[in-house]
Formats: C-alpha cells, structure tokens, sequence
C-alpha cells in the first residue's frame, strides 16, 4: 500500500502557533483554504483510492476538496486526530508547556509508551488507534490512500513505524501545513518512508536530490 499522510490546511491556532488539539477545533484561514484546494493539483500524479481524514474540523475540510476531484467520500476515523495535548491545551507551541509536549510525544515514538501526556493520554493508546486505521486502509486492499491528519500525529507514527526514519529525523522536520510524508508498505510487513516533505528519503534516512542533504541530529 502507498500511504500518503498529509498535514491539514493552515488553521488560526497555527499562526498563533497553539497546542489545539481538541474536537472539533477551528477551521482554515483563507490560506489553509487555498492549500486545501491545491491539494489535488499537488497529488495529481497520484492514483488515489481513498481519502481518510480526523474528526476535527480542519482536516475534513482539507480533504474535501481532493475528495471532490477524485469523485470519493471522505472516510472521518478518530484515530487519525492530533496527539492530543491534555492539560497543556491551547498552551504556546514556545513555552515550557509546548515543549514537554514534544518531547512527550517523541519519547513515544522513542518507545516509551506507557508514559502519559498531563491529562491525557498515553503513547500506546495514541499509536494503537492511528494503526487501526492504516490496518484498516491495508485491509481494504486499495493501492494508494491519502490520510489527512496532524503535524504531530504523522512525525510521531512515522517515527514509531517506518523503518528508516528514527525519533531525530522526525523530531528535527516540522511539516508545513499540507506537508505530505509518503510511506510504502504494510501493518504485517512494515513501512518504509519515501519521502519527507517532497524529500526523497535515502536507507540512510538522509535527504535525497528532492531536498537538501542533511545528516539527521544525534
């Protein structure tokens, strides 16, 4: 399976650069409207055949408008919403409370699990209910399928379950609003990344000719 995960369109919390991760949450800014309606131009060479989105508001209406163009229904799963933030909602991304978010959330992806977000939940449950869904997509036996989800939720899951990217790599790139990773395989015989923001991923987990070489952080 070819599995697209692509971050939602720009929100107001986003510019105010928010933890807002709670359902519904906010709609797009004008921008984020325009980004959700080149989405399909951008994935034109794409042959898609589902589109999954999360249950806040954003996501849905990011995907909408690819939905639309390929003549699909948008497939809403809760499992694909944002690593929710708990006690630090709506805290500032740059404060104390923005930074044990992350480094909650990648200490996920590092394995460590059972550890809980202050007032929410813990890394298995969030894991466990993004790879129901992608078992989910697999088990439908599409070829390729488009999930829009979260910033937080696609480094985190990817860094958990594809092969060649690791916790620094992913913890090091952000993803812009509509950012796409795209990832190739199976719940039964793993994922492998391909590429990270329009990056071509190496085995090494280095950037290819698409993006500029780095060497991910120790």
């Amino acid at each position: 399976m070819r599995l697209l995960l692509v971050r939602h369109g720009q929100t107001p919390s986003n510019v105010e650069f928010l933890l807002d991760t709670a359902v519904p949450g906010p709609g797009l800014t004008p921008l984020g409207t325009r980004q959700a309606a080149a989405l399909a131009a951008v994935l034109a060479g794409e042959d898609v055949d589902a589109v999954y989105a999360s249950t806040l508001t954003r996501t849905r209406l990011t995907a909408a408008p690819l939905a639309q163009a390929r003549g699909l229904e948008v497939l809403v799963r809760d499992g694909l919403r944002e690593l929710s933030a708990g006690d630090l909602e709506m805290a500032p991304g740059h404060s104390a409370q923005g930074e044990l978010y992350m480094r909650t959330v990648f200490a996920w992806a590092a394995g460590d699990t059972a550890l809980r977000m202050p007032g929410g939940e813990r890394g298995e449950e969030a894991l466990a209910r993004f790879d129901q869904v992608v078992a989910e997509a697999a088990g439908s036996g599409a070829g390729t399928v488009v999930m829009v989800s979260h910033g937080a939720a696609i480094r985190v899951w990817t860094a958990a379950r594809a092969a060649n990217i690791d916790v620094s790599y992913a913890a090091a790139r952000p993803l812009e609003n509509t950012g796409v990773v795209t990832l190739d395989g199976t719940p039964t015989t793993g994922f492998k990344a391909l590429t990270w923001a329009g990056a071509t991923i190496l085995p090494s987990g280095k950037t290819g000719p698409t993006g500029e070489p780095v060497t991910p952080p120790n």
